[in-house]
């Protein structure tokens, strides 16, 4: 007995979920005779399939059709689920200390969860990642980077860059490699399409996702795709930022974002690290502020809390008279330590 139509659209359908089809595809690929009745009722059976949600027309025009993706509904309290504890993601240290940025008490991190560091360019976006990955080491993070690994030549291999190499030898508090000289880390030269380089629960550093000015708010794609492939791991991802409350791309950056931290110069020698959007907290934590200090290029140092000026409020500078002048008790930075 021969099969079907509508059962050999059905089954053809099921390989092409989420993508867009046409009639005139669709008759190719099923090998229908224009001289066949079925040349007509296929678009028949399309129109039904778009009742049953297996399909909708596409509105690119007519005999257009997008394969809706199919999912199965999740059970909740029919079957016994873990309730597992917040993910173990250690923030940077204070060198000197060897104390943990005070707000990691504060900050909850879950499995799927994406942090986001959006910084100045040279005020220590690179070098709070490679803490991270130092003291996450044991979780044996992903580093993907653009300035971690070049091309060896006119070859398909990569090797890391000398100033990665650099300063991850500065890092000599690190084990980066077992006692087989493994890294304890995996390096991947990946630049772009990130999302396709995940590895599944694990902690994924991308430092850092460069985007065109025009393209900007294709970010909050980017991370949809990263966060959708962390599976049970943890994403960080780097962006570049200009001055603002925001890394580049604005609002669209903390669509899918779980944990946002950015940088920005505090004064000549120090960076301020702003705690923005956090999704799940233990204390207040959002738009708190931090100072610190970077030695030797990877070292935090003297990592401390700061507030608004109480004589300036911020600016930096007070009135005087008709005039302004520099303000001496934050000595023009606009904020002093807790």
């Amino acid at each position: 007995m021969a099969e079907r139509l509508s059962d050999r659209l059905r089954e053809f359908l099921k390989m092409a979920q989420g993508r867009n089809v046409t009639l005139q595809y669709l008759r190719s690929e099923l090998k229908i005779d224009p001289a066949d009745n079925a040349w007509d009722s296929i678009k028949v059976l399309m129109h039904n399939l778009a009742k049953d949600k297996i399909v909708r027309p596409s509105g690119l025009n007519d005999g257009a059709y997008h394969v809706v993706r199919q999912v199965k509904q999740v059970k909740v309290f029919s079957k016994e689920r873990e309730r597992r504890p917040p993910f173990k993601f250690f923030f940077p240290k204070d060198f000197n200390t060897g104390m943990e940025m005070s707000f990691a008490d504060d900050v909850v991190i879950r499995e799927g969860d994406l942090i986001e560091i959006g910084g100045q360019s040279n005020y220590g976006k690179t070098t709070i990642v490679l803490n991270m990955t130092g003291e996450n080491i044991e979780h044996n993070p992903v580093l993907m980077g653009n300035e971690y690994t070049t091309r060896v030549g006119d070859t398909d291999e990569y090797e890391p860059t000398p100033r990665f190499l650099n300063r991850l030898d500065a890092m000599d508090w690190v084990q980066w490699a077992n006692e087989d000289g493994e890294d304890r880390f995996i390096l991947l030269p990946v630049r772009d399409d990130y999302a396709q380089h995940i590895i599944k629960d694990k902690i994924n550093i991308m430092d850092w996702v460069n985007l065109a000015a025009n393209q900007l708010y294709d970010i909050s794609k980017v991370e949809e795709d990263i966060k959708a492939e962390l599976g049970r791991g943890v994403g960080v991802v780097v962006l570049q930022k200009g001055e603002g409350d925001m890394a580049r791309g604005g609002q669209f950056t903390k669509d899918f974002i779980d944990c946002e931290l950015l940088i920005d110069k505090f004064t000549e020698r120090e960076s301020m690290l702003t705690i923005g959007k956090v999704k799940e907290y233990t204390a207040p934590v959002m738009g708190k502020k931090f100072a610190f200090g970077i030695l030797q290029g990877v070292k935090i140092i003297n990592f401390r809390e700061i507030v608004k000026c109480p004589q300036c409020f911020g600016k930096g500078w007070v009135k005087f008279g008709n005039t302004s002048k520099p303000c001496e008790t934050c000595n023009k930075a606009g904020y002093i330590d807790k």
